[in-house]
């Protein structure tokens, strides 16, 4: 029988373990190749995963909600169709042996000196390190401890150094933990040889409750009507990532008013032979971006990030466009080297990122990288914004809605009002990094690029 392994895929840059979330597939039931085996979900999005070969499912190593690794073994797959494998009553045998014997460890252990704290760390959805797992288990260190430390890290993650100069901070109220009790040997004077009855109690550990382990309060509701609605993971993670942004870049904005007059008028001209000719829907959204990406062209210091006192600026323009879900939620797909594409080229990534991503089929790799994100708060009727950068870009370009709006034009003979289309840019930016003088020229570079389209364009 040949056996291949299904091992956990490659799905991205920044991407190490995935959370599994469903099996789509049972022990015994047949596989397709390129057919989906199990969902996954990581902490950029949910993905499936689809086997290699064809053949039959023999084998599950991890269950819902495990955490893997990149690169593990997930399941085993008989390529040849054989039925799923029986386990082997001599490896039963020894399994049961093993877990007798490490149980009756665990006593002598346990009667010698007291246990320590377990940390069931499943129950966060955070991501911690092994290194500061093992010394939160050393340490006796609570999950909601853990989760209430502030960490230095990539994306608020906690480091070694969090973690000890945390245990530092509480050592004057340290754990008491209780002795176990062993009750004496008791002889029974009927019998030639004495009872050995040895009872030996959990040690009771009491964390002492300080201001950074604040426990997790279910709200209520007072008149009983109001429907109290628990955040999804996705939700959780949004949640996470703009507080930590807000806590990382000293946020600041520029707006200008745009006149797009010119992009209407061409844009309604050509949108239907646009469409018979290349398949795909002409909206604003590519226009905007082959702008911002000409834009970052003539100011590539906006298309940077920050690492601790080094500043790196980003060879290829990847620009993210922050897209709703119909759960509401927030994906930010990346069309990877924007300033390479055409027109035509950026319609089509465009129309495709936004189309999947609405379906919930992106793979991981096309939300990461990005190094400028645009995002369109017109597309709700907004008309301008300030949005939060992408961590770790320094920038972010908010498109408010395009309006009909009376304005003075400037003719030959003089000037005169006129109906004319025009919409706000928001530019907001990390002004650790980026200079009012910087973030202003950009986002008037971009307003120049869009009041300049020429309404003979061809596509």
């Amino acid at each position: 029988m040949a056996k291949f392994e299904l091992k956990l895929p490659k799905m991205g840059e920044s991407v190490a373990e995935a959370t599994i979330t469903n099996w789509l597939k049972k022990v015994g039931e047949k596989i397709e190749a390129d057919e989906a085996v199990l969902e996954i979900a990581t902490d950029k999005v949910d993905s499936e995963v689809p086997s290699e070969v064809s053949g039959t499912l023999v084998e599950i190593l991890f269950q819902v909600d495990d955490v893997v690794k990149v690169g593990q073994t997930i399941a085993i797959i008989d390529t040849e169709g054989g039925n799923a494998p029986v386990e082997s009553p001599k490896e039963e045998v020894v399994e049961a042996v093993a877990q007798i014997e490490k149980a009756i460890e665990v006593v002598k252990e346990t009667v010698q000196t007291a246990a320590p704290v377990e940390v069931d760390f499943s129950a966060s959805e955070k991501f911690f390190s092994p290194l500061v797992k093992n010394i939160a288990k050393e340490e006796g260190v609570s999950i909601a401890e853990l989760e209430s430390i502030k960490g230095t890290g990539k994306e608020g993650r906690v480091t070694k150094d969090d973690i000890i100069a945390y245990v530092k901070d509480r050592a004057n109220k340290p754990a008491v933990a209780a002795a176990p009790k062993v009750e004496p040997v008791a002889v029974d004077p009927e019998t030639s040889g004495p009872k050995v009855e040895v009872k030996v109690e959990a040690p009771k550990v009491e964390v002492p409750k300080t201001e950074s382990t604040p426990e997790k309060k279910i709200p209520v509701s007072v008149n009983g009507q109001d429907e109290i609605i628990e955040m999804d993971r996705m939700r959780k993670l949004i949640s996470g990532y703009m507080v930590a942004s807000k806590q990382t870049s000293a946020h600041v904005q520029s707006f200008i008013e745009v006149d797009v007059t010119n992009i209407v008028n061409w844009r309604n001209k050509v949108k239907d032979a646009f469409e018979k000719r290349e398949g795909e829907k002409l909206t604003f959204t590519p226009i905007f971006m082959e702008a911002v990406a000409k834009a970052i062209k003539d100011f590539p210091m906006i298309n940077i990030s920050v690492e601790g006192d080094y500043i790196i600026k980003k060879k290829n323009i990847n620009l993210g466009m922050a897209a709703a879900l119909p759960n509401g939620n927030l994906i930010v797909p990346v069309i990877k080297n924007a300033d390479m594409l055409n027109l035509v080229g950026l319609t089509k990534t465009v129309n495709d990122l936004a189309n999947r991503a609405r379906n919930n089929q992106l793979k991981p790799d096309e939300i990461q990288g990005g190094t400028y994100t645009v995002t369109n708060v017109g597309t709700f009727g907004s008309v301008f914004g300030t949005p939060i950068i992408n961590q770790p870009q320094v920038a972010i370009l908010a498109l408010g809605a395009i309006r009909k709006v009376p304005a003075v034009i400037e003719a030959p003979t003089g000037d005169y009002i006129g109906i004319r289309h025009k919409m706000f840019l928001s530019h907001s930016y990390d002004h650790r990094v980026v200079d009012g003088s910087l973030g202003g020229q950009f986002v008037k570079r971009v307003a120049d690029y869009l009041e300049g389209f020429s309404e003979n364009r061809e596509f």
